[in-house]
C-alpha cells in the first residue's frame, strides 16, 4: 500500500541582485554585467502595475533584490 501523500523534492536557488547595478551598457561590459544592470533596472520601474507584476516573477522565480530599493 502505498503513502497517502507523494510528493518530489525540487531543490530551488535564490537569485539575489545587487542594488545599484550599472546604469547604462558600455562597450567594455561582460554578458553578465549587461544583465547585471538590466535585471538591476527592473527595480526601477516607476509604474505601480508594472511594478506588482516583477514583484510577482521574482516570487515565481526566487529572485530577490538586495540593497537600497524603492
Amino acid at each position: 500500500m502505498g503513502t497517502a501523500i507523494d510528493y518530489q523534492k525540487v531543490m530551488s536557488e535564490i537569485v539575489w541582485i545587487n542594488l545599484p547595478g550599472p546604469v547604462e551598457p558600455s562597450p567594455s561590459m561582460s554578458g553578465g554585467e549587461l544583465l547585471h544592470g538590466f535585471l538591476a533596472g527592473l527595480n526601477n520601474a516607476p509604474d505601480p502595475v508594472t511594478r506588482e507584476f516583477i514583484n510577482h516573477l521574482c516570487v515565481t522565480w526566487n529572485v530577490h533584490f538586495r540593497g537600497p530599493q524603492k
